[in-house]
This record gives C-alpha cells, sequence and structure tokens, in this order.
C-alpha cells in the first residue's frame, strides 16, 4: 500500500511539473530565435542580456507576428541543423545565402549586407587579401566555423591552411598569440575586435561582400512567407535601417 501511495503521488508531483513548466514544449506564442551571441555587433550580449542588430530586427518580427521573442545561445554550425529539425523557428547570426544552406533551410529576402574582412597584427607581412591568396602563400587563417569567412577561406586557401574556431574572439585570440597569421570575418565585429585589441589592424581590401538574411525550415513556409511580409513593412518605414544605424553610425 505504501508503494502503491508513493508512486501515486510522484505521479502527481510529475503531471503538477509539467502544468507549471509545460514539459519542455515551445510556447505556441513564442518565436524561438537560435544565434551565436558573440558576433557584435549583430549579437552580443550587454549586462547579461543579447542585444544588438540581429536581436531588435528579430524583435521587431515577432511583435509584427503578435508572438513574443526567445533566443537560444548555441555554436553558429549548430543553427542550421536545429532549425532544420524543429528545434528553433528561425536561425538569425548575420548568415549569408549560400547553397550548401539551401540544400537544408529556406531563407527570407535580405535584411542587411555585409562584408567580409581581414584582420592581421599591425607588422604583418600580409598587407593585401592578394598576399594572402598568392601562389605558394602559407599565412594560416582563423575563422569561426561554419561562417561564410570559414567557406571562402578554405576554397580559396585550401582546408589545410584555414583553422576554424566556436567564436570570432577565440580566432582573435589564436592571431594574437601566433598560432594564425590573419582572422577572416565580417567587417562589423571585426572593428570590434580591434578597438578591443591593441597591435591588430583591418586590411583595406575587403575579401567579399553579402547579404544577410534569416532562415527557417523547408516545410515551414507559412513562417516563411510571414517573416517576409514584416521584413517588407519594416523595411517601408524605416525601422530596420534605423536599428541598424544605431549600432553601425555613419563614418
Amino acid at each position: 500500500m505504501k508503494k502503491i501511495v508513493t508512486i501515486a503521488l510522484c505521479a502527481v508531483l510529475l503531471i503538477t511539473a509539467c502544468l507549471f513548466a509545460g514539459c519542455g514544449k515551445k510556447n505556441e506564442n513564442e518565436l524561438v530565435m537560435a544565434t551565436n551571441v558573440a558576433f557584435p555587433p549583430y549579437e552580443y550580449y550587454e549586462n547579461g542580456k543579447a542585444t544588438g542588430i540581429d536581436v531588435e530586427i528579430a524583435e521587431k518580427i515577432a511583435a509584427e507576428l503578435g508572438m513574443t521573442l526567445r533566443i537560444e545561445d548555441v555554436k553558429f554550425n549548430a543553427i542550421i541543423d536545429g532549425v532544420k529539425g524543429g528545434k528553433y523557428d528561425i536561425g538569425m547570426a548575420g548568415m549569408t545565402v549560400k547553397p550548401d544552406r539551401l540544400e537544408n533551410v529556406n531563407f527570407t529576402q535580405s535584411y542587411a549586407k555585409g562584408v567580409q574582412v581581414v584582420i592581421v597584427k599591425e607588422n604583418s607581412p600580409i598587407t593585401s587579401v592578394d598576399d594572402l591568396l598568392a601562389e605558394g602563400a602559407t599565412y594560416k587563417v582563423g575563422v569561426q566555423t561554419a561562417t561564410t569567412g570559414d567557406i571562402y577561406a578554405t576554397e580559396d586557401c585550401g582546408k589545410d591552411r584555414v583553422v576554424g574556431y566556436n567564436d570570432g574572439a577565440s580566432a582573435i585570440q589564436a592571431l594574437l598569440t601566433d598560432k594564425v597569421q590573419c582572422v577572416i570575418i565580417d567587417n562589423e565585429p571585426a572593428k570590434s575586435f580591434v578597438a578591443a585589441n591593441e597591435g591588430l589592424k583591418i586590411l583595406e581590401t575587403t575579401y567579399a561582400d553579402e547579404d544577410y538574411a534569416i532562415c527557417v525550415a523547408k516545410e515551414n513556409t507559412e513562417l516563411l512567407d510571414k517573416i517576409n511580409v514584416a521584413l517588407d513593412k519594416l523595411k517601408a518605414d524605416g525601422t530596420i535601417q534605423k536599428i541598424i544605424d544605431k549600432y553601425i553610425p555613419a563614418e
């Protein structure tokens, strides 16, 4: 009898916990965004809270859809698979539309433009992108794994010369300690990293130009269409440009 009562009590407690916690299920009114919060000014932590261009735009999109935004901070290379598998609704982390990514997810229209640049030490023999790509060059290139910087560098320099890291900060640390001779990354976080680390500079010649978009699961065409409508509105009324200008003032 005592055993039966104990089992029954455990069952009641489990049901109660599920009612309050939702048994781990996503709230239907939530828009779950997977990102990597280490990519300023698109996403970064300030006073323990995620903020940045992507975060503010995603909040506006969620509001247009009558939803609340929930951010999941994950490794960049886990975003596509997480969205594809339905773990997250969207992926938004300064992501560029690439053929291999389109095989797994769909992308919205572009909401911002990015530029890939090369960071080197101030006394580096690498003075231009041409030096990095010259025949016979052996310079090691640091990148954030699975980013377009990683993809472009691997295509141009070969897999043996490219060293991947979980985030941009780790790649910069590798540059500072001479484990790599340069880092390829988006221009805006590059400026933040150079400002925070004495002795680094950005090469004047850009590495690549690209457009950023939001990834959505292939079967979730309804959400894709709704986000595109929201983006149209937020572009037309100047909201997106105001957010970008807030974080990237005109030089």
